[in-house]
């Protein structure tokens, strides 16, 4: 950077630009966020609107209503003692490395290394799991209108949309940050009023609703394992756990408040409250929304709650209970949640991505750290975008887990997409929550602080996300399972391949190469400049 160029975005005056000078970066980006818009974009990117809806189904197979009723809010709570952990983290270290910056400096360049590249294969795996997921909305919400449309399915086309998604994020995030700085202040209020609107059409135009005792007792189980069985070991301490991915998946990404600190205001204070405040509404907003959809299940020809409808996902529910007209409805608010979401995604991902690049630890790296003359990280968001396009080629096949008479088509690979979102993000979580917890009270504290708290709330974050992260990684179907007698590739869920795979290339890097030259965060102002 030129001495000009330094001495225009150095401001010693201002607490923001010193805190930053004395991690030793200088103020390149863009300072134009507001606390609120800091909050928003963490909102904007766990959009109950979309993980709520898309994966849906992935508690639905794995233990029916009881593995929302009850998984979701003991979930969301553990969560929310992460995302405590992670506020006073920020606090301390508002930077848009974030994550991977705070291992950096708490654990050394090695473990900066580890945590930058599984946050960062998260961020990318989470943008085209929200992008997919928005195409194939879109897609519905067509087919709602459009019976020839419907008629036309396949997922080809909405692997198209998926790319249309992608272009769109693509640009809106290369033409300006403070425009996505309002986007996200739009999308908080779209998601208020949306889920909102979505719930009272799920309580008033269904013709009859279930019980209480159904919503929080009945139990379904479609994986495969134990034979179907909804009373066994294995449904209550295999099964229902697959069905976390729910909420793990939904409430995720949250760390945006900290890759956008260094474009927001009174960081220290603000992208500490954007965390826990994002999952804390989210939490109740997603229960809300889910549990209005659970109560809104009809009943079948039988008369008993039809329950075969939710192993398709929400769509079938919203058919059958709302007719054409309302579920069209109910699918454009979501599937536009959704595109702020994926719009949202790239931005977060970008600029780890550009923050990573800054300090050489991805390959290319002078082209991805490289601010466009709006002074954004456009090549790096075209890496994101190829990258989200590559991961998602497999959704090209289609997964039947019922028969040719009764099909049961059930996107493995977006499971497994989200699933390498939730391992890649929350295993990065759990290295600066650990090293934070093992400085004790020699960490330098924030604005924003856990007081002694710490010392329970840390280790109960690293516990939480090991337990599900090691669930997530087996095959949440069957025919997923190595050995057994339905095994077939198209069922595997790919995700611990990805991520182990990753893990294993780079501890090979790091061993060859990268120890020998990363040395972790490296400063772009000088030391001697900061008073």
């Amino acid at each position: 950077m030129s001495t000009e160029s330094r001495d225009r975005h150095v401001d010693m005056e201002d607490p923001d630009t010193k805190r930053l000078a004395e991690m030793g970066y200088s103020q390149d980006l863009d300072r134009s966020w507001s606390g609120f818009s800091n909050f928003a974009i963490s909102f904007s990117i766990i959009s109950i609107l979309a993980g709520c809806l898309t994966n849906f189904a992935a508690a639905w197979n794995n233990g029916g209503p009881v593995s929302i009723s009850w998984s979701w809010p003991i979930i969301s709570a553990l969560i929310l003692v992460i995302g405590l952990t992670m506020s006073e983290l920020v606090s301390a270290y508002p930077t848009s490395g974030g994550i991977y910056w705070w291992a950096a400096k708490l654990g050394g360049p090695r473990a900066g290394f580890y945590t930058g590249w599984l946050n960062l294969i998260g961020l990318i795996a989470v943008t085209a799991g929200v992008a997919y997921g928005c195409a194939t909305f879109i897609d519905f919400t067509i087919s709602a209108f459009s019976s020839s449309w419907a008629e036309g399915y396949s997922l080809t086309r909405v692997f198209i949309i998926f790319l249309v998604v992608l272009g769109i994020a693509s640009v809106l995030n290369i033409f300006s940050g403070h425009l996505m700085a309002i986007m996200n202040n739009v999308s908080v209020w779209w998601h208020v009023a949306g889920v909102l609107a979505i719930v009272l059409i799920l309580l008033f135009v269904p013709d009859q609703h279930q019980s209480i005792n159904y919503a929080f007792t009945e139990r379904v189980n479609n994986s495969g394992y134990s034979d179907g069985s909804v009373s066994s070991f294995i449904f209550f301490f295999a099964v229902i756990p697959f069905g976390f991915l729910l909420t793990q998946y939904t409430i995720t990404g949250y760390d945006a408040c900290a890759h956008l600190s260094e474009e927001t205001k009174g960081a220290s204070m603000h992208a500490a409250k954007g965390i826990w405040q994002s999952i804390l509404y989210s939490a109740i907003g997603g229960y809300i929304l889910l549990m209005a959809i659970v109560f809104a299940v009809p009943n079948g020809a039988d008369g008993n709650p039809d329950n075969s409808l939710g192993a398709g996902g929400v769509l079938p529910i919203f058919d059958a209970a709302l007719g054409a007209n309302w579920t069209g409805t109910v699918l454009f608010i979501s599937a536009a949640g959704q595109l702020f979401c994926s719009v949202a995604c790239m931005t977060s991902s970008s600029r780890m991505t550009y923050a990573f690049s800054r300090d050489r630890a991805v390959p290319g790296s002078h082209l991805w750290s490289k601010l466009s003359s709006n002074r954004v990280p456009a090549n790096a968001v075209l890496l994101v975008a190829a990258i989200s396009v590559l991961i998602t080629l497999p959704a090209l096949v289609e997964v039947n887990i019922g028969t040719a008479d009764a099909p049961i088509i059930v996107p493995i690979a977006f499971f497994a997409v989200t699933s390498i979102a939730v391992q890649g993000l929350y295993l990065s979580f759990a290295i600066p929550i650990y090293l934070r917890w093992k400085h004790g009270d020699n960490f330098e504290k924030g604005e924003w602080n856990n007081g002694a708290k710490y010392k329970w709330m840390n280790p109960l974050a690293v516990a939480e996300i090991v337990i599900v992260s090691l669930f997530l990684m087996m095959p949440s179907y069957r025919g997923g399972l190595p050995g057994d007698e339905l095994f077939s590739w198209k069922f595997v869920n790919y995700a611990p391949i990805v991520v182990i795979g990753v893990l294993i290339a780079i501890t090979i890097w790091w061993e060859v190469s990268a120890k020998k030259w990363f040395k972790g965060p490296i400063r772009t102002i000088d030391a001697a400049e900061v008073p």
